[in-house]
């Protein structure tokens, strides 16, 4: 099997959490190659069995060409094992960390025209030491807003491995 991972990040935690997936997908005999959204081309979609799309969230949106890919591409995507997953620091709470409980998670399969076969939500990180004063001083206050973490000297990673892990499972056993 030949499988594309698409990702779309702002830190970084989303691309980490592909490179997680690819590994395992890796490691059980598919071939794996890992894109940045941007840069992909609809040849490697033809070509591969399996899309993966990962995307993070900032300030309560993923990025517009998310949307777009998606809308350009739909038709291909369709064709093939595909799946999606969304990566916010909202997804840190019990009752919003999943496809149906993650509100980011519902705003895309409503702003998107395209209906992915399998859907995840994972928690992110926030890393205040590697945000500009702005993004520091935004995210700062959106987390006290919601209790979240407000040092701005640390870096809280709410990623859980482990549900990945689980979710990379389920891509490698997709079949049509």
């Amino acid at each position: 099997m030949k499988t594309v991972i698409l990702y779309s990040t702002v830190d970084g935690q989303t691309l980490a959490i592909c490179q997680r997936i690819g590994q395992f997908l890796a490691e059980n005999g598919e071939q794996v190659n890992i894109i940045n959204l941007d840069d992909a081309k609809a040849e490697q979609l033809v070509a591969a069995d399996k899309v993966v799309i990962g995307a993070s969230i900032r300030y309560g949106k993923h990025r517009p060409e998310l949307y777009t890919f998606a809308k350009q591409h739909q038709a291909l995507l369709d064709t093939k094992l595909n799946s999606f997953f969304t990566v916010n620091v909202v997804a840190r709470k019990p009752l919003k960390n999943t496809p149906a409980t993650n509100p980011y998670m519902q705003k895309f399969l409503t702003l998107s025209t395209w209906t992915p076969n399998l859907l995840g939500v994972f928690a992110g990180k926030i890393d205040y030491p590697r945000y500009r004063f702005f993004d520091k001083v935004m995210i700062r206050f959106i987390m006290w807003m919601t209790r979240g973490p407000t040092d701005t000297n640390g870096t809280f990673e709410f990623t859980d491995w482990n549900k990945v892990d689980d979710f990379a499972k389920q891509i490698s056993v997709q079949k049509r």
